[in-house]
């Protein structure tokens, strides 16, 4: 059974491993979970959360990210001034905090960040190219209920990597393979029977303007067990969001499997 402290113990000791730090920051779920857990009741969730940013922190360029995360700095402080929890706790807490709020220190040598962004890693593809955003305003995502059965839905097309949900403009931002058509979203969106999708592109004078996709009446390109590979964002087309969801490619099935599920609890926990 998937919970607080089994996910973030992975997620520690994937971070104990200095080839994964700097993707598990850049994640859409795992640093805005483990802020959510330094707000936890059970002292072992917190002293595991703790021990992971503490391993995340030794790589530099996380730092500012780190520090800017929503409610991080926050939480941290309360943390601290906590009662009742343990000395190492206590100790740790103030060590990260230390550490995010110190000067940057200088990034370390480029060769180095080459070494690693050719050499296979947790989270990340050294691949480019292979993914494009896309942008569907949603008629009928009201609720989270309704978000939810569009995730399940979208869960299902093999080629999506990532989705976004910005509830209050009804849209969803998707980032899928860039073989797969546009039309598939749609009609995965369609066969929920309650929603349905319009493409969000730009005009000639760079206004807005919703795109009718075709829905297929055949079968949606489902089964998606061969789950891409994580792939960075190029751009964001939203700067603020109220859900996110993301595929991760971990370094053999047995990890990519706990991977998904951790993912699905992660979002479901801190999301509300």
């Amino acid at each position: 059974m998937m919970d607080a402290l089994s996910v973030v113990t992975q997620l520690r000791d994937l971070a104990s491993e200095p080839q994964n730090r700097e993707a598990i920051v850049q994640d859409q779920g795992c640093l805005p979970g483990l802020v959510l857990f330094l707000d936890h009741q059970d002292p072992q969730v917190l002293f595991a959360t703790l021990q992971t940013m503490r391993y995340l922190a030794e790589w530099p360029l996380n730092i500012t990210t780190m520090k800017n995360e929503l409610g991080m700095m926050v939480s941290l402080v309360t943390l601290m001034e906590r009662s009742g929890l343990c000395d190492d706790i206590n100790v740790l807490s103030r060590e990260v905090y230390g550490i995010l709020s110190a000067p940057p220190t200088p990034a370390p040598p480029s060769p180095e960040r080459e070494r690693r962004r050719n050499k296979p890693q947790f989270f990340l593809n050294a691949s480019k190219g292979k993914n494009k955003s896309v942008t569907l305003h949603i008629q009928g995502l009201d609720s989270t209920a309704q978000r939810s059965v569009c995730e399940e839905a979208l869960l299902k097309v093999k080629g999506v990597i990532s989705f976004t949900f910005q509830m209050a403009s009804k849209r969803c931002t998707v980032r899928i393979r860039s073989d797969l058509p546009t039309e598939s979203l749609a009609s995965a969106i369609a066969a929920t029977k309650v929603l349905s999708a319009q493409q969000v592109v730009r005009n000639e004078v760079g206004e807005e303007v919703l795109l009718s996709l075709s829905v297929c009446g055949g079968n949606v390109r489902e089964e998606n067990v061969s789950i891409p590979d994580y792939l960075p964002e190029d751009e964001s087309p939203e700067s603020e969001t109220d859900r996110a969801v993301s595929r991760t490619a971990a370094k053999d099935n047995t990890s990519g499997s706990w991977l998904g599920s951790a993912a699905t609890f992660l979002t479901r926990s801190f999301y509300w």
